[in-house]
């Protein structure tokens, strides 16, 4: 009756605790821990893991708290739990089995502890969080007081007009005839396209066709406001270059600058744009090439211009000379036939000059459409090129979509072993089923004892009730036949014959309860001395194997000094 009192009241104890625990973590900010339908396991590992993520510990470890976990799951989860309280500093030791036995006396002043440090944890990143909160406010919407609302609206004013001045229409052509525009759509026209602008006409049609030839028209007949805008130069050609170049470098580090992971096949992009780089160098050198043979024969242009003058200055003085001896040195027939060859080789020179000032427009005309469009052939290879290169990243796109699925069976089949491997305990887990079945056997033992005590007291309570009912029978049955008895003197012999053997009777019941006692406490004795015997085993077992243990780490040091002996021999 005591141990049952005693078992009744430490689960009475443990229902408190539960309760404070459940208060506790409650106060705190875990209201999960109000839910009746949730175990008391749920409730401590679930408050325990939400109450370590408030804390914001940098711990290395992965706390997935979820509902209905299976053994193996929930003793990882409260390993990992161990783990992240020594890491934390908790001035409270515990074990897991505990947790999982819900050992409430361990468990509460941890809980107790953890529940502190949230709240301090919360505390301190209160004022940070507030001010964040007021940060992205004032950056969405704006500060609220009046001055600073001012200033930006005078800074945005003054951004708003550097914006129009910069982008206002700009003239950048002027009409020399506009007396020649008849039809007002003419004039408006015109008066874009001196803006800059135009009129966009839908391709393909007359009307757009017609547009287009007044369009050209109007831009021959209009002049750049600057002089140097009507001609292409050498060096606008080497700005143009340039500026692409810059734009192709611009892009190539754009490209450079994006992570490889948003650009599938990004290696083979790369090398197309090696590619692409190349073949802009290879543009920028042939367009050198080019620009300096056009400077040698503008040199030799040049000279032959300088010859063509000399040449023009010795007609002018043959024929000086010519005109005076035709005027009165007619005698003199040696320089008449000087004069004539000269006049027939200023003839060749003249020709010569013609032909060779032909083929210089000729090499330029062809030199500048050689800068202005790239050459077919090129621009073929260069189509070739991209198609093979698209038809490339398709090939290595399939590739990859084929790759991903082969992956993702493969992880399937991970996954798959996973779970298995999972559902085999390991070391660990065996160790912690053979702690918790020992502590389970403890708890079956411990029930059994108390179980068959409550037996023994109940058969020991009903023997002696049996006793006392018989002994107050009998005590009844002699006090109704006294006064009977004692009045005859025949009666009364026979009454203390019958009361002898009452008496007899009890004796013989009170041997054979003896002569029980005495059978068990022999039992009792010849157990006390088995169980002496099995701790002297015991006692020998655990001497035997320490001993065993000293040798073998002897046995190792020894194999150690053999092994270091036999190196040094060799």
């Amino acid at each position: 009756m005591d141990s049952a009192l005693m078992q009744a009241q430490g689960s009475g104890d443990q229902n408190d605790k539960m309760q404070e625990i459940g208060e506790l973590l409650v106060a705190a900010g875990y209201f999960r821990a109000r839910i009746k339908g949730i175990s008391s396991f749920d409730k401590i590992v679930g408050g325990m893991a939400w109450a370590i993520e408030v804390c914001a510990v940098d711990i290395d470890v992965d706390l997935p708290f979820n509902e209905n976990l299976s053994i193996g799951q929930k003793i990882s989860l409260t390993e990992k739990i161990v783990r992240v309280l020594l890491r934390m500093k908790c001035p409270h030791r515990i074990e897991p089995h505990q947790i999982q036995g819900l050992d409430f006396d361990h468990i509460f002043p941890v809980i107790q502890w953890l529940v502190k440090k949230a709240i301090e944890t919360k505390a301190e990143t209160e004022d940070i969080h507030r001010e964040y909160a007021v940060y992205l406010f004032e950056k969405t919407h704006g500060p609220v007081d009046a001055p600073n609302r001012m200033q930006s609206a005078t800074v945005f004013s003054g951004a708003y007009a550097a914006l129009q001045e910069r982008y206002r229409p700009r003239r950048r052509y002027r009409h020399h005839a506009r007396h020649t525009l008849k039809t007002e759509a003419a004039q408006v026209q015109a008066t874009l396209l001196e803006y800059g602008s135009g009129v966009h006409r839908p391709k393909g049609s007359a009307e757009g066709d017609q547009s287009q030839q007044e369009s050209e028209v109007i831009l021959s007949n209009m002049a750049p406001l600057a002089s140097s805008e009507g001609r292409l130069t050498t060096k606008s050609v080497g700005n143009i270059v340039q500026k692409q170049a810059a734009e192709a470098r611009e892009i190539a580090e754009d490209l450079e600058r994006k992570p490889m992971i948003q650009m599938p096949g990004a290696a083979r992009h790369a090398r197309l744009l090696n590619s692409v780089q190349k073949q802009l160098e290879a543009k920028k050198e042939h367009l050198q090439k080019s620009q300096d043979q056009l400077e040698k024969l503008r040199e030799e242009y040049e000279v032959l211009q300088k010859e063509d003058k000399e040449a023009e200055a010795q007609l002018e003085e043959v024929r000086a000379a010519a005109k005076r001896i035709a005027e009165g040195v007619g005698s003199q027939e040696p320089q008449l036939a000087k004069l004539c060859t000269l006049l027939r080789i200023d003839a060749e020179l003249a020709d010569q000059e013609a032909r060779f000032r032909a083929s210089c427009r000729q090499e330029m005309q062809r030199l500048q459409e050689l800068v202005a469009s790239p050459e077919p052939e090129q621009a073929a290879s260069s189509s070739e090129e991209d198609s093979q290169v698209e038809a490339q990243c398709q090939q290595e796109r399939e590739r990859l979509q084929r790759m991903r699925l082969l992956l993702a069976k493969k992880n399937r089949e991970i996954a798959g072993i996973q779970r298995k491997i999972d559902e085999v305990p390991s070391r660990a887990e065996l160790n912690q089923y053979q702690r918790r079945f020992v502590e389970l056997y403890g708890q079956v033992a411990a029930t059994h004892r108390e179980t068959k005590q409550f037996f023994t007291l109940y058969n020991t309570l009903d023997d002696i009730r049996m006793y006392l009912d018989k002994e107050i029978g009998l005590l009844n049955s002699v006090l109704e036949n006294f006064t009977e008895a004692m009045s005859n003197p025949a009666t009364k012999d026979q009454f203390l014959a019958q009361f002898e053997q009452i008496v007899d009777g009890v004796k013989q019941n009170r041997l054979k309860v003896e002569k029980k006692r005495q059978e068990a406490k022999m039992s009792r004795d010849r157990l006390h001395d088995n169980l002496l015997e099995l701790v002297d085993k015991q006692r020998l077992y655990f001497r035997t194997v320490k001993e065993f243990k000293e040798e073998c780490r002897k046995n190792e040091v020894l194999v150690g000094k053999l092994k270091e002996s036999s190196g040094k021999q060799r």
